[in-house]
């Protein structure tokens, strides 16, 4: 059975595209070979290509092995960093509840 790739949307796949590209500048910045940096990575050439090329059948794993040969996996961690629609959202459905009663001092205190 072969690995099938996703189906993605043309706006995904640009986005997919220029993190490859990303990872290629820095790949070339730090004068490395594709064959390099695939070895490094513990992929094949092949894959890593893919990588370069934004292929969306490459696994997650694979990306973030590239990342830390590059000395740039700190850079996944900014992946959803920043939900600002997802806390508004939240913020939306919080109920603010009403205060609790004061409690009655005893007479005793």
């Amino acid at each position: 059975m072969a690995n099938k790739s996703p189906v993605l949307l043309p706006k995904m796949q640009r986005l997919l595209a220029e993190v490859g590209e990303n990872i290629r500048l820095a790949r070339l910045r730090r004068k490395l070979s594709s064959e390099q940096m695939a070895e490094r990575s513990g992929m094949g050439r092949s894959t890593y290509v893919k990588i370069e090329k934004g292929n969306p059948g490459v696994s997650i794993g694979y990306y973030l092995n590239v990342l830390n040969v590059l000395g740039l996996e700190k850079d996944f961690l900014q992946l959803a960093k920043d939900d600002v629609l997802g806390r508004k959202l939240q913020d939306a459905n919080l109920s603010t509840k009403e205060r609790a009663p004061k409690r009655k001092k005893n007479s005793n205190e």
